[in-house]
């Protein structure tokens, strides 16, 4: 019977497969090692001694059939069977290929290209917290530079990708689950394909803060409606055109930062006094030199924001906080949560109540800058002693 290779899957997986070795991908054959081979001996040798025996009969059983001619049983050593044979054997006494070490966990995993839907009736703000994911993530793999090890497993079978031929992630062909290694970082990528030419790609690290902080270098976002971005902070004014008061209170926010995991900034004062204007200026050039990833929040934006977990510092820009964080004793603030959001933010022991053991050290640093008209249309509780920490009053007419 004919084969129909037109929707044999068989013949798609071959054809697939030649598609990658046409891609630059070899074959992986595992290597003998003599340290696994003596672990094999000294920990299992009844095992050892059986495979051995499975083989030399399997052997014998290839070139001792009575009713073929000896050509045939010699040519019977080159059969399939014979070769699954060996193939097991080999396997068994031959250590298998790096796989990624998963009680690290997954530090950082996106989908991309990442895509969004936008309507008026949705304006999602993950959209962009998986930009900057994605943005992390390469710049990540740029730092790493070419990886120790590429390789790839589909079809029951091991190929690697020549480490001086690899050029760029989004040209490497990936049809099953790639993996690439850099051991003296001892991190892993993952890359797993969807339809469409989207992919995920996962890293597997002990330790991935220190490389994230470099890659997240000079990055600000800002979550506003669609207006949302990723970038880098722009200060038309720096620090040293404000009054000698401002600059200042700067001086005492600048050592606050240095020596507080967290802190929050209180400033009010009428429009036109310089308020984002500041804010601009000390996220400019106070945070982002210390390696902080800046946020900009709208409203919208306050009340549905959750930290990314694998920046180590974070500051977070909430303008006119006297319109989110209003009064609950007023009807206008018991419509939204947006206070209590705020409050959650501001209170550092909430995040530190519970502590995952392997991330126990990994406290992250936060700070927040906030500006208001009037701190009389604020909530009470927003400033209690351990929430705000340094407030002022901007008097003169900056702009």
């Amino acid at each position: 019977m004919a084969r129909d290779f037109w929707n044999d899957p068989e013949s798609d997986n071959q054809s697939q497969g030649r598609g990658l070795l046409g891609s630059g991908w070899r074959p992986l054959e595992r290597q003998f090692d003599w340290n696994f081979f003596n672990h094999l001996v000294m920990s299992d040798p009844l095992a050892l001694s059986q495979r051995f025996l499975h083989l030399g009969s399997s052997l014998a059983d290839a070139v001792g059939r009575n009713n073929y001619a000896p050509l045939a049983n010699v040519l019977n050593l080159f059969s399939y069977k014979t070769k699954e044979t060996l193939d097991e054997f080999w396997e068994y006494v031959t250590p298998d290929p790096p796989f990624p070490d998963h009680r690290f966990g997954e530090a950082l995993s996106i989908d991309t290209p990442v895509r969004s839907v936008l309507n008026r009736n949705s304006i999602p703000i993950d959209c962009v917290l998986n930009r900057l994911q994605e943005i992390t993530l390469f710049k990540i793999l740029d730092l790493l530079g070419r990886p120790h090890l590429i390789m790839q497993y589909y079809c029951d079978r091991y190929f690697y990708y020549p480490r001086d031929r690899f050029i760029s992630w989004e040209r490497l062909e990936v049809i099953g689950t790639a993996y690439a290694y850099w051991p003296e970082k001892q991190i892993w990528l993952e890359i797993y394909p969807y339809e469409r030419g989207r992919r995920s790609y996962t890293l597997i690290a002990k330790d991935i803060a220190p490389l994230a902080n470099k890659a997240t270098y000079n990055l600000a976002v800002m979550l506003s409606g669609y207006q949302s971005r990723v970038g880098q902070v722009h200060s038309q004014f720096p620090i040293r055109s404000f009054p000698d008061a401002i600059q200042a209170f700067t001086d005492r926010v600048q050592q606050a930062i240095l020596n507080q995991d967290q802190l929050a900034v209180l400033i009010q004062g009428e429009p036109g006094t310089g308020k984002t204007a500041w804010t601009q200026a000390v996220a400019k050039e106070i945070l982002v030199p210390l390696g902080y990833v800046i946020f900009i929040l709208d409203h919208d934006a306050v009340e549905n924001f959750v930290p990314p977990s694998y920046l180590e510092r974070i500051c977070l820009i909430i303008n006119e906080a006297d319109n989110l964080a209003q009064n609950r004793a007023t009807a206008a603030a018991q419509r939204n949560n947006k206070t209590e959001h705020i409050l959650s933010l501001l209170d550092g022991t909430l995040y530190q109540s519970i502590i995952e053991d392997e991330q126990i050290h990994n406290r992250q640093k936060l700070v927040v800058l906030m500006t208001c008209n009037t701190a009389e249309r604020l909530d009470p509780a927003l400033l209690r002693k351990g929430r705000v920490d340094l407030t002022c009053t901007f008097e003169h007419r900056f702009v």
